[in-house]
């Protein structure tokens, strides 16, 4: 779309011929009505106005009136679109066709048993989360108890095994205390045999 050329004068104190431009003319893309559903008529790309198509290099003379009118214009009849789109979402059900209400309630029906086959499916994945949680829970409860009896068993041993020393010192104490015994009394046999009595009662 494009608007005609206007001539544009230089207007100043500059006596003489007054000099003219000629604005270059636009190609640009026709914006269709918004009647045609929005898959079918598309409005194109919106324009730079300083840089328009058709034109390689920007000038002075350069007008912008008919890129702006063409990007209003497109957003005109995107804000037309998106109405209708809106508005005949729920003209369907109230004021179609038999056809049109029938193909209305099957898309509900659709939409409801996709809703349902998601949710049911969200449940079975968080059954199976919950499933493969407790099988986890239960095998690291294994794992504790194993290390626990590991642990404790590991303890009798070292218990046991401190036991056995003791009784082997204690035992080695007791023979020593029973030889040093039987060695004090020899040596106190031995004294009687020499000193028969005993003046200070200290030998029996």
């Amino acid at each position: 779309m494009s608007l005609p050329c206007t001539p544009l004068t230089a207007s100043g104190r500059i006596s003489g011929t007054p000099r003219t431009f000629t604005s270059t003319p636009l190609l640009l893309p026709k914006v269709s009505q918004a009647v045609i559903p929005l898959s079918v008529n598309q409005c194109g790309q919106r324009i730079n106005p300083l840089h328009p198509p058709g034109v390689k290099r920007r000038t002075v003379s350069l007008e912008t009136f008919a890129a702006h009118h063409h990007n209003q214009q497109r957003a005109v009849v995107m804000q037309q679109k998106e109405y209708n789109r809106y508005h005949q979402s729920w003209q369907r059900p109230f004021y179609g066709s038999v056809a049109e209400k029938e193909e209305y309630r099957r898309e509900i029906r659709q939409l409801l048993k996709r809703q349902m086959s998601q949710q049911w499916e969200s449940q079975r994945y968080a059954l199976f989360n919950r499933a493969k949680e407790g099988e986890a829970a239960r095998e690291a409860e294994r794992q504790a108890t194993l290390q626990d009896l590991e642990k404790q068993s590991a303890r009798s041993r070292f218990l046991r095994a401190f036991r056995d020393e003791n009784k082997k010192l204690m035992e080695i104490q007791w023979k020593e205390k029973r030889l040093a015994k039987s060695l004090d009394s020899l040596r106190e046999r031995e004294l009687l045999q020499y000193n028969p009595i005993n003046w200070s009662c200290t030998l029996k």
